[in-house]
């Protein structure tokens, strides 16, 4: 039976042994309970000598950089915002393929990584992997973002030194240690989200136009499942490629075709899809129309995973 409280005390303990009492580690943390619970998990192994960094690549949900490094100093950590929105929508320009998509931003990732680390001095990176992310990128059902070694890419390519404390946990067992280590509960319990944001709830290019509608309609989602009491692993908004005819105040429109993804699961490599009462899919329904002028239909994915995958690329 896993005990979070051994594998807290044994994770400090290992990271005090790697990080020599001259060194300094870079986190990088994106408010998830994976990198969080790394996050703390550094700073009670070296104390200030642990930099909190947040990449506001332009990907993630409303406000969640300045609530994250607010959080953190809160906590009387290091925690840092670091603007990249440009190199990451540069990085991710005409690129539709999902692989190729994925690859992009892990390359842009770690670029911006390499820089921060060097910036700040820093002699370690530590981040969030965990067993799942290595399952999935290494058997070639998609790329995540923070796997390298294990593909057979060095992290000195990016001038890297990489600590990975969470690596052989799945996603229950690091919500446990990151209830241990004393995250709140909106961390330790909060839904998913994926290392390269909303670039994977859209199909087809990303633009900082088509992330701003996803974002929107994303965070009506989540909204609306919290008050209806939805058990979620992780409920979220897609925005579609293709396009579908609609009326708009007595005239014909053209718009966007958002699908709403609701999966439940333990560990991510599996997830099936809830029964949801109608009313209330009608009644989310009507707030992404009425919020979003420029969405014409609003979809539900029923397919679970296998065969889809949870996310859309």
């Amino acid at each position: 039976m896993f005990d979070p409280k051994k594998f807290m005390e044994e994770a400090i303990t290992k990271l005090k042994k790697q990080i020599k009492p001259d060194e300094k580690a870079l986190i990088a943390t994106s408010g998830g309970v994976d990198s969080t619970t790394c996050a703390m998990l550094a700073s009670r192994a070296i104390g200030d000598r642990a930099q909190i960094i947040f990449i506001d690549d332009g990907l993630m949900r409303e406000n969640e950089g300045e609530e994250v490094v607010g959080f953190f100093k809160s906590k009387g950590t290091k925690a840092e915002l670091a603007g990249r929105k440009d190199n990451f929508f540069r990085a991710l320009k005409g690129i539709t393929d999902p692989e190729e998509k994925r690859k992009a931003f892990r390359d842009e990732f770690y670029k911006t990584l390499g820089e921060l680390v060097e910036k700040k001095h820093a002699d370690f990176l530590i981040q969030g992997t965990i067993k799942a992310d290595v399952i999935e990128t290494a058997g070639g059902i998609k790329t995540q973002h923070n796997v390298l070694e294990q593909i057979g890419i060095s992290p000195r390519k990016y001038g890297l030194r990489i600590l990975e404390p969470i690596k052989e946990l799945f996603k229950p067992e690091v919500r446990e240690v990151g209830k241990e280590i004393g995250l709140p509960e909106e961390f330790y319990q909060r839904m998913p989200f994926p290392g390269p944001g909303l670039a994977t709830r859209i199909v087809g290019e990303v633009t900082p136009e088509r992330v701003e509608l996803v974002r929107e309609a994303t965070k009506i989602v989540e909204e609306e499942v919290e008050k209806g009491k939805i058990p979620a692993f992780q409920a979220f908004a897609v925005l579609l490629n293709d396009k579908a005819t609609g009326v708009r105040t007595k005239k014909r429109l053209f718009g966007d075709i958002v699908v709403i993804r609701i999966v439940q699961s333990k560990d991510a490599l599996t997830a099936k899809v809830p029964t949801v009462d109608w009313r209330w899919l009608e009644n989310l329904r009507d707030k992404i129309l009425a919020e979003l002028p420029q969405v014409s239909r609003v979809l539900y994915d029923l397919t679970p995973k296998p065969p889809a995958t949870i996310e859309y690329i």
